[in-house]
This record gives C-alpha cells, structure tokens and sequence, in this order.
C-alpha cells in the first residue's frame, strides 16, 4: 500500500513546503500553487485532480495533508473530496489541524473539523487579497499615516500636516533629542504626540517612501518620501547611539553628559551647577551620583574635564583608529550600490519579457514584488554604514583647532560618535582620564 501526500500553498505569502515536513517517506508527492486567476480559477487544483485519479487506480493506505483547509477552497468542496477519499477506503492524515493533528481520519470524523474551517477560508481569502495588494505595491488597509492622504493607488502628501512632520524630523536631526523634538512640536504646532509616537515616525519606512507590510516586507520608492534616504541614515545612526545612553542624557545641553564615570567609585557622574551668593556667574562641576565613600568623592571642575577629553581624543583616538582592522567603506559601499544596480536592470527587463510572452503578466508582477523588496534590503545594509571614511575623520578631529569653535551641542554629537564612556581615575587630589572608544 502507498502513502501519498498534497500540499496547496500560494506563493504570494508562503513558500512551497520541504518533503521533510511529512516525517516519513512518501511514494509520491502532489503540490498545487494558487495565485491569480488568468483565465481559469485562481485556486485550480489540478494536482490534487491528478491524486484522486492515482487513488482510483492504485491502492493507496493513506494520503497526509497539512490542514484540511487545502483540499478545497470551501468547506463543501473539502466535504465532498473527504467523501471521495473515504469512499476508496483512504485515510486522510491531517498534521497541523490542532484539534485532529496526526490523527487517522475517516469522513465521519473530520465533518466537524470542516465546519470550523469555513473561518479559516475566509482568512485565506482575505490574506490572498493582502497579497496582491503587496505584489502590485499598494498601500496597505487603513488611514494614511499622518502627513500622508491616501490616493488612488499609492500614499499623497497632505501639504497640511506633511510639512509638521518634516520640522520633527530637522529637528531630531539637529540635535539629536527625541523628547526634546517631540516637546518642540507641541510648543511650535501645539501638535501632541507621545515619546513612543515620535520613535515610530522616525522609524517608519512610510516617511522615506516605502511601504512596510505585516510580513516585515519592505516596498521601496512607492511613494512621495518625506525623508530622505541621506537623513533616514543619520535618524539611524542617532538612534543606535542614543540607545546606548539614558534617556535623560540623550538630550543634556552639556557634551559630556553622561559619559563620565569616576573609577574609584563606580558611580556615574552628573553635571551640577552652582552660583555664588547674589552673582550672575555659575560654575560648572562633575560629581558622583551615588558614592558610597566617605568622605565622598570631590567635584570636579566641569571646564577641566571637557579641556582633558578633548586633549585626550587628540592624543589617543588616532592611535587606537590606526590599530582598528576597519574594512574599506568606499568598496563595501561600491559593493551595495553594484548589487542594486544589477537587480534595477532586472526590473527594467521585465516589460519586455511580458511583452515578448516570456513571462506572463502575474508572474512579471510577482517577479518585480521580490526583485524590489531585495532592493529594500540592499538600501537598508547600505544606508547602515558609516557615511564618512572613520580614519579620515579621525585624523580631522586630533586636531586641537577642531573643537574651539564648536557649540556643546556639536561637541555632544562628535564624542558620543567615538566615546563610549569616559573614567575619571583618582590619585589623592590628582585625577587622570581613561577614554573608552566604541570601537
């Protein structure tokens, strides 16, 4: 006796299953690919045709499906070719169907099973719709997000709310802070938004024109972008490196805040200020936050440290950048753009191969989903690297003229691009810094 198998998937949202999923071996195999319709049901079974006409011909112990759902695009027809299955005297084991997973099934059995599938069909059908939408690169089910209206076939500009959404992001890019932008546009455009809000306005794919859907696919350039593809870069690289620090700091008016920790205690260090008894004047100082000393570590003279951080950096950021194994960014940016390129000029082929009848319309379409969201991935790795040569840079900022015309605001974005922490060490009343490159 053999043992058949059927599997039903569509391309569109899943892949073709791997032989290993049936557990065992199988005489013969029988898979259908839905997708669109051209002429014939999209859906058309014909290799499941081509297993019920086997099983009538040859004696067959058993046939495995995955669910019951694939042998039929509704619960009468699934019905009907359980009836066909049981009047052969072939068992049906379905192994994903939680209620009957590997399970011996007659008809008898599976007639409630099949009820609760009708759910199941209408979820298929609805995902296949999501699927075509992707394909042709429409905008996904909902409101436009804000700055946005939803035209025709594709995102449009509000010219109300998008140029509110392009403050924001000028200004996180100017300094950096989230909260800081988010408080800025609620002052300017008394335009409420939460923390959590703004985040996902700089991480959303929709302000650089593309279009993101529930599968983590990623259509590029559908649509007017917001954002550049230069900026969306840096947004990134400001949120990568403010990960790394507390939220409070992420904004501080002051370069060195929290970077500084003091050796001898452990304690990280924040900037206070202090002003004399009926004077304009303040002072700047460093102390420790919580040092369990006593007596406690003394303050430091905030000026001070900033003058040694950047006499340090000069000193010791190029030796540490000369000693760093740091591939050639040029090549690896040349790499990307090259792969991107290639897999462009497929796309541009593809017109001609559907009207030379090489390619059919539907599977050109689904061609040019998968060649474009290669190229999404592509844009992403590339827009992740660095945008400067680092040695280059390196050796730009060693130079003690770099940092006098500076504000604290770009000298907060120049260390926290190469400092990870900084330790203040204690030698009595002496004290020395010990610089921790990110690298």
């Amino acid at each position: 006796m053999k043992v058949f198998a059927y599997s039903y998937s569509n391309p569109l949202f899943e892949s073709v299953p791997d032989v290993a999923i049936w557990g065992q071996a199988v005489d013969e195999m029988y898979q259908d690919l839905g997708g669109y319709s051209n002429g014939e049901t999209a859906s058309h079974r014909h290799q499941l045709e081509k297993l019920l006409q086997d099983c009538q011909n040859e004696p067959v112990a058993y046939v495995l499906v995955r669910r019951l759902a694939e042998l039929g695009d509704s619960v009468e027809a699934v019905s009907d070719r359980l009836q066909i299955f049981e009047t052969l005297g072939i068992t049906v084991i379905a192994l994903e169907d939680a209620d009957q997973k590997g399970q011996w099934m007659r008809r008898s059995e599976a007639l409630q099973l099949v009820q609760a599938l009708q759910q199941n069909q209408q979820s298929q059908r609805i995902r296949e719709g999501h699927a075509r939408n992707r394909v042709k690169a429409l905008p996904p089910p909902g409101k436009a997000p804000y700055g946005y209206r939803r035209g025709k076939e594709r995102y449009t500009l509000d010219r109300t709310t998008a140029p509110v959404v392009k403050d924001f992001f000028e200004h996180f890019l100017l300094y950096g802070s989230l909260r800081g932008s988010v408080r800025y546009l609620q002052k300017k455009y008394n335009k409420k938004i939460s923390a959590s809000t703004g985040k996902r306005w700089l991480t959303s794919p929709v302000y650089r024109g593309d279009l993101a859907y529930q599968t983590g696919e990623i259509m590029p350039d559908t649509h007017p972008a917001i954002l550049s593809r230069q900026e969306a870069a840096q947004v990134d690289r400001l949120l990568r490196r403010n990960s790394r620090m507390a939220p409070k700091t992420a904004s501080a008016p002051r370069s060195l805040a929290g970077l500084v920790t003091c050796a001898d205690c452990q304690s990280p260090m924040t900037i206070s200020k202090v002003t004399a008894t009926r004077k304009t004047q303040e002072y700047l100082y460093l102390r420790s936050v919580s040092c369990p000393n006593k007596p406690k570590c003394r303050a430091i003279p905030y000026e001070q440290v900033l003058d040694q951080t950047i006499q340090r950096i000069c000193e010791d950021l190029p030796r540490a950048v000369a000693e760093l194994q740091v591939p050639s960014m040029d090549g690896m940016k040349q790499g990307l753009a090259a792969q991107i390129a290639a897999k462009q000029a497929v796309l541009q082929q593809l017109p001609e191969l559907t009207t030379t009848g090489i390619l059919d319309a539907e599977t050109a379409e689904l061609r040019a989903y998968k060649v474009r969201s290669e190229i999404a991935q592509l844009q992403s790795t590339l827009a992740q690297l660095p945008p400067v040569d680092l040695k280059a840079t390196a050796q730009t900022v060693s130079i003690p003229e770099f940092w006098l015309d500076l504000s604290e605001t770009e000298r907060r974005f120049y260390f926290r691009e190469f400092i990870r922490q900084i330790e203040l060490v204690r030698d009595g009343k002496k004290w020395a810094l010990e610089l921790v490159f990110i690298f």
